[in-house]
């Protein structure tokens, strides 16, 4: 890698080095959408738009079964994969003749269409629903302030719906001063895998050990791990939710409080890099 100025990127993470005698440098990223619920929504409106079934029960994502899912396999397209591979594949008159998909090409192309189908339905849910997660917006805007902060979001989903979501959530000005944004096509392994943060660690040329990743579910915070990456977990409000501090998150925050606004505010750019700090602190 060629030597560069040290900086804070914008990954699933948060991230600081000391420059010199100067102030320590910072980067982090932040779960900024409630999305689990409008994926799962955008997922069975899929289902339901092709017919699926297996056994002839039509396939429908519960709000149990999806929490269980979200905190075990990172990605949409693993997510039916490892669904179809637990459950059974379905059949669905729009392909192979109303035949279960019978290679591997075959169920390829099947989860592909879904995907492809759900996307666009989650790009409507998106455009109605999507609501940035309490504090998120707050904390971005005081590291965008911070000159010594650079701030990035990682994700497992594609880049048509992630795109949707940030540019409703986040909006354009703040995503025009991201030093990195990465989406689930720009690497080959998904969440729980660390890839992604790993990349975006090197695009900024920062060691694991400078990085703080705040996420919201139990794959998110594996991959932070598995990234060597200190995790501040958001958890969603959840019927399945984790011992994340068990797993290995740094801090875990209420489910409804979150970062927290206003007078339930709890994490600040102050609290989470104390001035003359060569670490991040956790004590919220």
């Amino acid at each position: 890698m060629t030597p560069c100025e040290p900086r804070l990127p914008t990954s699933v993470c948060v991230s600081f080095v000391t420059k010199n005698e100067s102030r320590p440098r910072f980067r982090f990223h932040l779960r900024a959408a409630r999305a689990e619920e409008l994926h799962r929504r955008a997922y069975n409106a899929s289902f339901e738009h092709f017919g699926l079934a297996i056994d002839d029960v039509p396939v429908v994502w519960s709000v149990e079964y999806y929490d269980v899912l979200a905190n075990t396999v990172g990605g949409g397209k693993p997510k039916m994969k490892h669904h179809f591979g637990e459950n059974g594949w379905p059949a669905t008159a729009s392909f192979f003749g109303g035949a279960v998909a019978a290679s591997e090409d075959q169920r390829d192309a099947l989860v592909d269409a879904l995907q492809d189908k759900k996307t666009e339905f989650y790009k409507e849910i998106v455009e109605q629903t999507a609501t940035a997660r309490p504090g998120v917006l707050r904390l971005m805007d005081e590291a965008i302030a911070d000159p010594s902060i650079a701030v990035g979001i990682c994700s497992a989903a594609t880049k048509a719906g992630f795109e949707k979501v940030v540019n409703s959530v986040v909006g354009p000005e703040r995503l025009s001063r991201m030093d990195v944004i990465m989406a689930g096509d720009d690497v080959v392994r998904k969440k729980p895998d660390p890839l992604i943060y790993n990349l975006a660690r090197e695009k900024v040329c920062l060691p694991a050990s400078k990085c703080v990743v705040i996420e919201d579910s139990l794959v998110g915070l594996r991959a932070a791990l598995g990234a060597e990456m200190p995790c501040i977990v958001t958890p969603c409000p959840s019927s399945d939710v984790p011992d994340f501090k068990k797993e290995g998150a740094s801090a875990v925050m209420d489910d409804k409080r979150g970062l927290g606004d206003g007078d339930t505010t709890v994490v600040t750019l102050t609290k989470l890099f104390p001035a003359g700090a060569d670490a991040p602190s956790f004590d919220f």
